[in-house]
Formats: C-alpha cells, structure tokens, sequence
C-alpha cells in the first residue's frame, strides 16, 4: 500500500508533471487542472499535511490507528525538518509524506548545501538553547538519507508507523 501526499515546488521534479492527458484537458477547460500546491508555509502546515495522511489510513478500519507515540514521532520528525529548512537551510523547497509498507517515509527539500550538524556541547554551566533537532530526528527515523544537488538538499527519513 503506497499513499503519497506530495507538496512540492513547481518544477521540483520532472515526475511530479502533469501527464500528457491531463495536461490536454486542462487546456481545453481554460484552466490547469492539475498544478503544484505549495510548499508548507511553516512546520505547521506541514505537520497538519502528516497528520491528513496518517487518518487516511486508518479512515474506516477499525483497529488500523496508529499509536498516539507513533504520530507524536512522525510529527516531531516532521517539524524538526520543516524547521531546519527553514532556519538553517536557506528556506523550504520541496516537501512529501508517503505512507508505505515500512512507515512513513518523509522528504524535505532546502536550499543549502550544507549538511545538517550536530552541536558540539557548550560550557558545562551554560544552558544551551536549540541544537538538538537533528539528534532526534536520527534517533526516532531510520533510513535516513540526503541528497545533494547544485540548489541544496533533501533529506528523507523513515518512521516506523509500529
């Protein structure tokens, strides 16, 4: 069972197009049936995307709900993502969430080459604010890869839906 919910931007990637069909029909309506949505405006419209994702699965199965930690995981992984796209990673360019055999699979775009960092530790008396997104996401996600390319990055991580 794959279900996908992509959000990209336009011209993101070449199969992510309209097919030749619904390209046709939109031109013969006067409009373009089919275009890219946007991209998530913030963490939380990107977490909303997932969570849209995860009840349609579960919608009319009785006992498919995934667990209340399993959402909390994949939403946090979500957000810190999303928001490390946009702090530290030039803006968010691309994101999808697809529901597959192994978990849900998350793909966020941004525009730096840089790879994401861990924080080194601070003083010992100081409280260090922030620098702990990218350890959570490593700790809660697996199969975590990232891609480079020429106008940044995308990261992808599984989370486990069991």
């Amino acid at each position: 069972m794959n279900i996908k919910r992509e959000i990209s931007s336009q011209g993101d990637h070449p199969e992510n197009a309209p097919d030749a069909a619904e390209t046709a029909a939109s031109w013969m309506n006067g409009v373009v049936a089919r275009s890219a949505p946007p991209v998530p405006p913030n963490a939380a419209a990107a977490r909303e995307a997932v969570t849209e994702l995860l009840t349609s699965r579960s919608c009319g199965l009785e006992g498919e709900k995934p667990a209340d930690v399993v959402v909390a995981d994949a939403l946090l992984v979500t957000s810190e993502l999303v928001t490390n796209a946009f702090r530290h990673g030039g803006g968010l360019t691309g994101f999808a969430a697809e529901l597959t055999d192994k978990g849900l699979r998350i793909a966020v775009g941004d525009a730096s080459t840089r790879a994401p960092v861990v924080q080194e530790k601070g003083d010992a008396g100081a409280a260090q604010i922030g620098g702990y997104g990218w350890l959570l996401v490593r700790r809660v996600a697996t199969n975590i890869s990232i891609a480079f390319h020429p106008g940044g990055k995308h990261i992808t991580a599984l989370i486990p839906l069991t």
